[in-house]
């Protein structure tokens, strides 16, 4: 399948396919989404079009985000449903109320029970099913109302938790306190909320610094295309 739109006609575009974009940082994934529709609609000269994407990245991730437009955003579901892959970095000893640096450290835990035995025997405990409480900093809707939007005013919302799958949870490289890992998961999976999980399981504290979504299915951010030169060769 081919991943950019170069000598695609408009009636191959309306029929739908797929983009695979490297979601740039600081972008969330609705910003990604609305430039490529506007791109494709002043083109193509189509007053309307259906653009959607497969698994929210976070604003401060970067990595894969597959786009559906066309008649392909009735697979976003199956999309959605892959298995993620994520390369991570994270800070032990601190924590955030979001969990990542979209707010600042605001609490420190003691650090020197921790070694490398410890780093990598507590992330095998999170091998398999567990039970997670998706962040207060997320965009999971209570009463029609975005949850970041109520932490930012300061409000706590109770959340369920959900079943997630981790099928691997790797440390890769240890430059203490910064600690970097891998991570392959099921659909609805939040990284922060493992690395915060972590760090309470290390009798400490975690927050996540880093994060970039390598994978989803067989897509790979290797046969991506940056979002402004997908506007350029358009």
């Amino acid at each position: 399948m081919e991943y950019l739109l170069n000598n695609k006609s408009r009636e191959e575009i309306i029929n739908g396919t797929i983009l695979i974009v490297d979601k740039p940082y600081s972008w969330s994934s609705f910003d990604v989404v609305k430039k490529i529709r506007n791109t494709i609609m002043l083109n193509y000269k189509i007053k309307k079009i259906k653009v959607g994407h497969a698994g929210t990245l976070d604003p401060l991730a970067t990595g894969l985000l597959i786009i559906c437009y066309g008649k392909m955003t009735k697979s976003i579901d199956n999309f959605s449903a892959m298995k993620k892959v994520y390369d991570g970095k994270m800070i032990i000893g601190s924590t955030t109320p979001s969990f990542d640096l979209e707010t600042k450290p605001n609490i420190n835990y003691p650090v020197n029970h921790i070694d490398e035995k410890l780093l990598l025997k507590t992330s095998k405990k999170f091998i398999g099913e567990i039970l997670q409480k998706p962040p207060m900093y997320s965009a999971i809707k209570k009463n029609g109302v975005r949850l970041y939007k109520l932490a930012r005013e300061g409000k706590k919302i109770k959340r369920e938790k959900r079943k997630v799958i981790i099928e691997k949870f790797e440390i890769t490289s240890i430059k203490f306190p910064e600690v970097s890992f891998s991570v392959t998961c099921s659909k609805g999976t939040y990284i922060r909320s493992l690395v915060d999980d972590y760090g309470k399981e290390l009798l400490s504290g975690a927050h996540l610094t880093w994060l970039r979504r390598t994978n989803i299915g067989d897509f790979s951010v290797n046969n991506s295309v940056k979002v402004m030169e997908f506007i350029r060769k358009i």
